[in-house]
């Protein structure tokens, strides 16, 4: 294995680069630091693809890593057969900078390689992807996306013929032609133009349109209530310079909307995303123009979505007149309950109904498919594991669910997407909204109308950053103290039990090993407090940190947020310390 010098200069005197990447590179010559953080390991190949920074060198998103990848990723597709390479491989893209560029390149190897290409005319959300694949019975999928992070990043999201993002072994088989395949050397690659003239690649566009959002418009349950109020209810919309800033305007109006308000410094598509510092719908900070545009126009309702548009972030007005944010927890649940007791009013909730979210998520959505008869699943992170949870009820024919979502402010609904999609989740929190709004009620009455007849769940999550060289060994340290040294008591309560979902070990504290998790095969440790209260400790699979959930669960609000505060004071000095 080369060392990060050899690397670098194997890129500096390869003919493939540019007169201008070698400039890039050569301007680096004399900080070693830069060297290596670019040319130390190259990006890992997960079932969520690649995401980094964009810049030259084996551990960057670059044009030759995007090669790379995809003439590995086209090695898959190979092998599944002449079929799968003739049913080829859909392609989209964000508004991030690159993101076309990058996926015109993607094309051009897949094309190559003998794959048909669909690629979409212009940027569009990642809910469409996943719908175009299952649409137009592709292969596999990808987008050029970083969907959340920051300005500098972008990525390389890959799906398989489901829908849903790759499955492990695909992943896998990825990673390892990526390891076989020189970056230079071993692509196949063609002039995108060339293949368009050719017919190896052909553009998608509007008719994909209508047909995903035709899919969108089904799910509404009861869309006369947004009729009743259309004149009177107003929403302010922000896409925050990316890929919803048609589509989710379109399906509001369409659904009977006639007051989306957009914020227009954000309408304009841009990957600098100039007016936030990260495009994150989870980051309050990120609405104040939409909070400034509402307190104007008078609006209940915020929403925003991320660059890609899989995820949406909500805010209400509360009594104050001010604004407050919904999370993807209290969101998640609102949208539980609606869904349920929606449906049962209009008779169409199945009889054998189903809720699926993921083991960091609130817990008081079983609290809500108990208390309603409904049958609750988790799984992990990611939404391809709910993707496969949906396939196991279709192949034995045991459950119809009625929303999947985690806390990471995605949902999803419906058979047509396999992945988050704030479009659909728009649609749905409108007619929700809509329908409390006719009730006298907004989002926030709503939610607290659900913690009287529930209980009190808080939950709160926090970010152990672990940037630089060093970031995953640290991440790995803590990991394996944690395993080692399990905490015994957090704010004063003791801990009775943990669980190791990475082998499904349940330890009980003070007799050791006791039982088996249902699921096993994720790096995440689950502590459960005497008191009913937990703690969550996960790596991020696609950014250098660590995160805790927290979880107070109480009858009285104010002795649940403050059970949250003492557990997140504590979490938060012990972590650091010992990571």
């Amino acid at each position: 294995m080369r060392n990060y010098m050899e690397e670098y200069q194997r890129w500096l005197d390869s003919p493939a680069l540019s007169n201008a990447e070698w400039e890039e590179l050569n301007a680096i010559r004399d900080d070693k630091k830069e060297i290596e953080s670019r040319f130390f390991a190259p990006l890992e190949f997960g079932t969520a693809g690649l995401r980094g920074e964009m810049a030259l060198g084996c551990r960057r998103m670059n044009i030759h890593v995007i090669r790379h990848a995809t003439q590995a990723f086209a090695e898959v597709i190979k092998a599944e057969g002449e079929s799968a390479c003739a049913r080829g491989i859909a392609i989209c893209f964000d508004c991030r900078v690159n993101s076309e560029r990058f996926a015109r390149e993607a094309a051009g190897v897949m094309a190559a390689n003998g794959i048909h290409v669909r690629i979409f005319d212009a940027l569009r959300p990642t809910p469409e992807l996943s719908f175009a694949v299952k649409h137009y019975g592709t292969t596999a999928g990808l987008n050029i996306t970083a969907s959340h992070n920051p300005k500098e990043y972008n990525g390389y999201k890959v799906y398989w013929s489901d829908g849903a993002q790759l499955p492990p072994q695909h992943a896998a088989a990825i990673a390892k032609n990526m390891e076989r395949l020189d970056i230079f050397n071993d692509i196949q690659r063609m002039d995108f133009d060339d293949a368009v003239r050719q017919g190896l690649v052909e553009f998608v566009g509007a008719e994909t349109d209508e047909a995903f959002l035709s899919n969108v418009l089904r799910q509404p349950i009861d869309p006369d209530v947004v009729r009743r109020v259309a004149d009177r209810f107003k929403i302010v919309y922000t896409p925050f310079h990316g890929a919803g800033w048609h589509l989710v305007p379109e399906a509001l109006h369409r659904l009977g909307m006639t007051q989306v308000i957009p914020v227009k410094e954000q309408m304009v598509l841009d990957g600098t995303f100039p007016t936030v510092k990260s495009p994150n719908p989870e980051n309050p900070e990120g609405f104040y123009l939409a909070v400034d545009l509402a307190k104007e126009v008078g609006s209940d309702l915020i929403l925003g979505t991320d660059p890609d548009s899989d995820r949406v972030g909500v805010m209400v007005r509360g009594t104050d007149g001010e604004y407050r944010t919904i999370t993807g927890n209290q969101m998640g649940v609102l949208l539980l309950d609606y869904i349920i007791t929606a449906r049962r009013r209009k008779g169409t909730l199945p009889e054998n109904a189903a809720a699926i979210s993921t083991i960091v998520t609130s817990k008081m959505v079983r609290r809500i498919c108990d208390v309603n008869d409904i049958h609750f699943d988790e799984t992990f992170t990611g939404f391809k594991f709910m993707a496969e949870k949906l396939a196991e009820y279709q192949r034995d024919g045991s459950y119809q669910y009625v929303l999947a979502f985690e806390e990471s402010y995605g949902y999803m609904m419906g058979d047509y997407v396999r992945d988050k999609d704030a479009v659909t989740a728009c649609v749905m929190i409108t007619e929700m909204a809509a329908y409390y709004f006719e009730q006298g009620m907004t989002l926030a009455q709503a939610l607290d109308a659900l913690y009287e007849k529930y209980g009190f769940y808080g939950e709160r999550t926090l970010n152990l950053v672990m940037p630089g060289l060093d970031g995953l060994e640290k991440m790995r340290a803590l990991m394996a103290q944690l395993r080692r040294e399990p905490l015994q008591e957090i704010a004063g309560t003791k801990v009775v039990r943990m669980r190791d979902y990475q082998d499904g070990s349940v330890y009980v504290m003070g007799l050791g090993k006791m039982d088996k998790t249902p699921i096993s095969g994720s790096n995440v440790l689950y502590f459960e407090l005497d008191d009913g209260c937990s703690f969550i400790v996960r790596p991020s699979g696609t950014e250098p940190k660590v995160k805790i959930y927290l979880t107070a669960v109480d009858a009285d609000r104010a002795a649940a947020m403050k059970l949250l505060d003492d557990m997140a004071a504590e979490m938060s000095g012990y972590l650091p310390k010992n990571a």
